[in-house]
């Protein structure tokens, strides 16, 4: 019995190996990573990584429970080919492993910045040992330049100057967050940052980057010159399609899979931050998640399907992002909405939420301390799974609980 081979020993392939044997499979169960960690989870790597007194791996299991559970993980070895017709993935060690079922749960490296004079201290955050090298530059008096104000640049700003560094962040875009997140609560953040010391320039293109080993000077298209200790770069992240694709699998944003994350070979599927997918609440669009959430429940469902079970994707995506002792929260796709409605909660949170031209609900977008809007942005995530159109007045009424709207 050749068994079950999953390709990617992040979350998504982690949490797929142990749903396997939750299910009640018992044929073999062969987990490929290229590093040469156990799985671990990608959110802590700009937080808790870089600030924790002793950094540490989040492992989603150990080598014990692995063993445990007859599920063989082989680590530091890359797939570098896959033989759909034989039914085998080849390894860079020059193994082979034979599948009846096979998972690619490759994941995604973070885009490269396409320009010369990039060095050693130019670096991306992707894996537990680039998170290492970054803190090393993290310390007080050091100038830290981030090149992106996306989510992990900014969460890395926040962890650089709660270590003392000094901080810069440059956005070529006109605003930070420019991705999904609305205008009104990317200046919270924004401003956030800049009462913590963080000098944030946005709408600023790089006219060139030059890396000498002991510094980096990065000169902008204004002319301004800054000179950095380490440059972090934050523009976003590529799935890793490539063994998928010489494979003949069809690539769209992703390694394009269905709703039930099956490839268009009926024994691949794909899940996780490398696969583009229909989504049924949004009509079939086509998307691509980079979610630690997306990551998990996508991993369980593989699991289920590998078995047989043709159960589509439902969930509703879901991303979060702590800076400052602020929570971010958003529930579902805010560029699908016509128009916003804002509801104020307690402690200056609020929640705006994104109705579609029809009035249906189709994401809600929160910000405030702590868990301030979690329980909101849940009933939220709720009323946008079953395609509800709460009255706009309802939604922005502070006595209206939209545990009632849900009920309705």
């Amino acid at each position: 019995m050749a068994g079950m081979v999953i390709v990617g020993a992040g979350e998504c392939g982690g949490r797929a190996a142990l749903a396997l044997r939750d299910l009640g499979y018992e044929g073999p169960v062969t987990l490929v990573g290229d590093e040469p960690h156990l799985p671990y989870e990608r959110p802590p790597l700009s937080k808790e990584a870089m600030t924790g007194e002793a950094p540490a791996i989040k492992a989603i299991a150990s080598d014990e429970l692995f063993a445990e559970r007859s599920i063989r993980h082989i680590h530091s070895v890359q797939a570098v080919s896959i033989d759909r017709a034989a039914h085998q993935v080849r390894l860079s060690d020059g193994s082979s492993l034979a599948y009846d079922k096979l998972l690619l749960a490759t994941g995604s490296v973070p885009r490269k910045l396409p320009m010369p004079g990039l060095g050693a201290r130019c670096v991306y955050l992707r894996t537990f040992n680039d998170a290492l090298a970054i803190r090393a530059h993290l310390s007080a008096g050091n100038r830290v330049t981030i090149i992106g104000g996306g989510f992990i640049g900014l969460e890395l700003a926040a962890s650089a100057r709660k270590l003392g560094a000094a901080v810069t962040v440059l956005e070529a875009q006109p605003r930070i967050l420019m991705r999904g997140v609305p205008a009104e609560i990317a200046e919270i953040i924004h401003k956030a940052h800049e009462a913590e010391g963080v000098t944030i320039l946005t709408g600023q293109g790089i006219a060139s980057i030059a890396d000498n080993g002991a510094e980096v000077r990065i000169t902008l298209a204004d002319g301004q010159e800054i000179v950095a200790d380490v440059a972090v770069i934050g523009i976003g992240a590529v799935p890793v399609t490539a063994l998928a694709a010489e494979a003949g699998l069809a690539i769209d944003n992703g390694i394009a899979v269905d709703g039930t994350l099956r490839t268009e070979d009926p024994d691949i599927f794909a899940a996780g931050d490398c696969c583009s997918f229909p989504l049924a609440v949004y009509g079939g669009r086509r998307v691509r998640l980079e979610a630690w959430r997306n990551a998990q429940e996508q991993g369980a469902l593989a699991a289920k399907n590998m078995l047989g079970a043709d159960e589509a994707h439902a969930a509703v995506p879901w991303f979060w992002s702590d800076q400052y002792g602020l929570t971010l929260q958003i529930a579902g796709l805010s560029d699908e909405g016509r128009s916003t409605v804002r509801r104020d909660l307690d402690a200056g949170a609020f929640i705006l939420f994104h109705l579609a031209e029809d009035g249906r609900l189709v994401a809600a977008s929160g910000i405030g301390p702590g868990n301030a809007v979690a329980r909101d942005i849940r009933l939220a995530e709720m009323l946008i799974a079953k395609r509800a159109a709460p009255a706009p007045e309802a939604l922005g009424s502070q006595t209206v609980k939209l545990k009632s709207l849900l009920a309705a």
